[in-house]
């Protein structure tokens, strides 16, 4: 057991972590605290839902507590990058509670509002900045700021920012940022291509890993279920009800997949919202708020939700869809099974997924069992598991899944399939070799 107060940070924040009940370090707080105030540079890797913020964010604050202003204008001197809004707006909100008590300047800028009204929020600057790339590098090119004082860079969520596709915003943002820095990545996954990004950013890294043999949630429970493509829709609805599920998170594949399951699960008298990348950032808001706040009982997200969504004791994640790259699922069950808690986390596996979940258990050694989808009694999801030779359900059984026959309402159209292989990460590989 690791205590905050043995880590060598100052009163104010001590005074802060005692107020927020922060008593005794996570793993990955206890590991890299003490090597971020030494100064390294640092490769992290932990699961979602272990205190990593924390981990960046109290040493980062502690290192650049004492500040000068001049004309009561803040420079940049510490930058998080996150690859979503939601996790922008996360990561801002806890430095901010944590730096309250030294008075710490904490802004975040993220596309999907207005560029002006961002503008208007930097007039003074900031202690620590929290920025999406591709808006960061926007207000840089436009010469709205600067990042020549930088002392600290973190790369949050590094490899699902190069999973949305910012190597090449990474590599314009670092003509930027001063040579001389402590650069931090964290990522809840690594591979290959992380690698050359912490070859490229990073001097001499010390490494931490928290996850050394099973990437997904130690603490969730992972179930699949043999689901016809047709049949998905019908089958959240039968589960949903059956087993009286509140604050239920479902990830589909596509925008459109989300829209359609929403509205299905709406006619159907469940309580639902969507959240996706063609949301605007009010309604992306507003979502989150109601969904977190128990005013509706399932968020329908993209894998844009899949970071940055914080919510405590979530109880259940559904994979509507699986997603083409094995990493995406590891990140959407993080979402359960949070702080120690348990979670439980099912897939619905059509017969064209199948392939996916064989990614999907190479990348986190471990074998999902694919189940036929249960009868539901008493309210509870049974626990013994009948693995099944076929994905398809029988006749008899998909009648039993809902108390009223929607079957046109909740056929969805397949998305179209794409291996993980056939990703092109050429270009990636080019941009930091």
């Amino acid at each position: 057991m690791t205590l905050f107060s043995s880590l060598g940070l100052c009163p104010e924040l001590q005074f802060t972590l005692d107020q927020l009940g922060y008593a005794e370090a996570t793993p990955i707080q206890a590991q890299t605290i003490p090597l971020i105030l030494r100064g390294d540079d640092l490769v992290a890797q932990a699961q979602t839902g272990t205190g990593k913020t924390a981990s960046f964010a109290l040493p980062m604050i502690e290192k650049l507590k004492h500040r000068e202003t001049k004309d009561g204008y803040h420079e940049i001197r510490g930058l998080v990058l996150t690859p979503t809004r939601e996790l922008a707006i996360q990561v801002g909100d806890k430095m901010l509670d944590y730096g309250t008590q030294l008075g710490m300047r904490v802004i975040s800028i993220y596309g999907g509002v207005r560029f002006d009204n961002q503008l208007r929020k930097m007039k003074r600057g900031a202690d620590i900045l929290v920025a999406t790339p591709g808006r960061l590098l926007d207000m840089l090119l436009q010469k709205k700021l600067s990042l020549s004082q930088l002392e600290i860079l973190v790369l949050d969520e590094a490899d699902r920012m190069l999973d949305l596709g910012f190597a090449d915003e990474l590599r314009q943002l670092l003509q930027y940022i001063p040579t001389k820095r402590q650069t931090l990545l964290f990522s809840a996954t690594y591979d290959p291509n992380i690698q050359l990004l912490v070859d490229k950013m990073l001097v001499s890294p010390s490494r931490v890993s928290t996850t050394p043999n099973k990437p997904s949630a130690s603490g969730v429970t992972q179930r699949a279920f043999a689901v016809d493509n047709a049949d998905k829709a019908d089958i959240l609805s039968y589960l949903i009800r059956e087993c009286h599920w509140s604050q239920t998170l479902v990830f589909t594949r596509t925008k459109k997949r989300a829209d359609q399951v929403n509205e299905y699960l709406n006619s159907e008298g469940i309580s639902s919202v969507a959240l996706h990348g063609d949301k605007a950032q009010r309604e992306r808001n507003d979502a989150l708020l109601r969904f977190s706040q128990k005013e509706v009982r399932v968020l329908v997200a993209t894998d844009v939700a899949a970071r940055g969504l914080d919510i405590e004791s979530l109880p259940q994640v559904i994979n509507y869809d699986l997603p083409n790259q094995p990493e995406a699922y590891v990140h959407r069950i993080g979402r359960t099974g949070r702080a120690g808690k348990k979670g439980l986390a099912i897939s619905f596996v059509s017969t064209e997924e199948k392939r996916f979940l064989q990614d999907i258990t190479q990348l986190i050694r471990q074998e999902i069992l694919i189940e036929a989808v249960p009868i539901i009694e008493d309210g509870r999801l049974p626990t013994d598991r009948k693995k099944i030779s076929t994905q398809k359900a029988s006749p008899s059984k998909k009648r039993s899944f809902s108390n009223n026959q929607k079957q046109g309402s909740a056929e969805v159209k397949k998305p179209k399939a794409e291996s993980p292989a056939a990703k092109d990460k050429a270009g990636r590989r080019s941009l930091f070799g």
